[in-house]
């Protein structure tokens, strides 16, 4: 489908290297100032594959916005959706997607890679389909032996592993050693690995099967279970590199795409909006903007699937460190917002488990603060950091500079395991969130 609810609307399309689609480029550039557009919203998308569902997000996202402005505003909104080669597994249900879009869970204990997500994981690693027809056979014969478990955490890691020294890696870091490349979390004891996983499935509510009768407790049954597991072992180490692409695409693709947009005849005020990992690839951007620009005014990051520590200028624990982004916040004149719901369970169960066998922020303590996710909690260890509500956007009480958090768990709250509410962003209290941000004009 196409976005038919707003206008004008403009398209990006990114490659995994960062290159932007040239001719859209210009239009974007050209189109904005013959328009008179004064404000500009760009929405990256997060989990989507496809154009049709990144499509379908930015249709739903944008439609409140007109009604919101209200008449006699001199406001001019645009907007601009953000494409770039995510990939997401095809056995996900995502709430609220219209049905000829929503595709079936899979009958609990099933682990079977489908068809369209082989495909898309040979589009998103090229010239390895043999290990993705491996990846596709092991779980789909879910085979009773250590040695099993072991092929397939090797062919995993073969899979996302880049070349030493590749430039790509330090894209991954959320903190600013950059010490991190390929995921760690492939180097531990391959059948614990999968039991952690499938007990962490277990806790969002995905019915992972049980052991048949009289089968033996320690391996039998239970390690066939575990075979659930490591289908959530693939995802998060494909969620790894792509983690790694939405860093390279924000700093190296969007961020002078920002640029260019300051240097036209008017600039327009700049407002990004990212979900997942394209809140990621947005907060990457303002590495890439260009010193001398000064048109981004502020930026929302909806359920932000990295690390609540990435602005910190120092991380607990250890002062000598801080995160990726700590200085970034210094080219938005205005806010960035975080917001975070508890009834992402993608965020709240998985995604800390994933970063703690991957090993980010090694020098700190407990689970959920060690490795949690700015989705889940809103930014942390960042001075002067306030706390608002959807409320306070309707109000016009809304801080209009720094670090914000915004709890919307009244209103990102539906959703299927094992992702919970994390893709239930479509709703007009978060366009208030992002206008308010912005000090857009009511």
């Amino acid at each position: 489908m196409t976005v038919t609810s707003v206008r004008p609307y403009w398209e990006l399309t990114f490659d995994a290297d960062g290159d932007v689609d040239v001719r859209q480029r210009d239009q974007l550039l050209a189109g904005a100032t013959a328009a008179g557009v004064t404000d500009l919203v760009m929405f990256a998308h997060g989990w989507n594959n496809d154009q049709s569902m990144a499509n379908w997000l930015y249709d739903r996202f944008f439609a409140p916005f007109p009604g919101l402005l209200g008449s006699g505003t001199r406001v001019r909104l645009g907007y601009v959706g953000v494409l770039w080669p995510a990939m997401r597994f095809s056995d996900e249900p995502i709430p609220d997607f219209t049905p000829a879009l929503t595709i079936a869970p899979d009958p609990a204990g099933r682990t079977e890679l489908s068809e369209e997500t082989c495909r898309a994981l040979t589009t998103m690693f090229p010239e390895q389909g043999t290990t993705v027809g491996r990846l596709a056979e092991l779980l789909r014969e879910c085979p009773d032996s250590p040695e099993a478990f072991a092929e397939y955490v090797r062919l995993v890691r073969e899979l996302v592993e880049l070349p030493e020294g590749c430039p790509a890696a330090g894209f991954a870091a959320d903190s600013d050693d950059g010490s991190q490349s390929d995921p760690a979390i492939l180097l531990d004891d391959p059948v614990a690995l999968c039991a952690e996983f499938t007990a962490a499935l277990q806790e969002t509510g995905v019915d992972c099967g049980s052991d048949g009768p009289g089968e033996p407790q320690l391996f039998g049954g239970l390690r066939r279970r575990l075979w659930n597991g490591a289908h959530e072992l693939l995802r998060q180490a494909t969620y790894f590199a792509m983690k790694r692409r939405a860093g390279t695409i924000g700093q190296r693709g969007l961020g002078p795409v920002l640029g260019g947009l300051a240097q036209t005849a008017t600039p327009a005020r700049v407002h990004l909006v990212g979900h997942s990992f394209g809140a990621r690839l947005v907060s990457f951007a303002l590495l890439g903007l260009p010193a001398a620009a000064h048109n981004v005014k502020s930026v929302t990051l909806l359920q932000g699937a990295f690390s609540h520590y990435a602005y910190a200028r120092q991380l607990p624990g250890d002062a000598s460190r801080s995160g990726v982004l700590r200085d970034v916040g210094n080219r938005v004149d205005g806010p960035v917002v975080s917001c975070f719901s508890r009834h992402d369970t993608a965020l709240g169960v998985i995604y800390p488990l994933a970063s703690r066998l991957s090993r980010d922020d090694s020098s700190l303590l407990g689970l959920g603060d060690r490795w949690g996710a700015m989705g889940h909690d809103g930014i942390q260890a960042v001075a002067g950091t306030r706390r608002a509500t959807v409320e306070d956007a309707r109000t016009g009480r809304f801080p209009v500079s720094g670090c914000v958090s915004v709890d919307v768990s009244a209103v990102v709250r539906s959703g299927p395991p094992p992702a919970g509410a994390h893709s239930d962003i479509c709703h007009e209290d978060l366009a208030r969130v992002v206008l308010a941000a912005g000090r857009v004009s009511h």
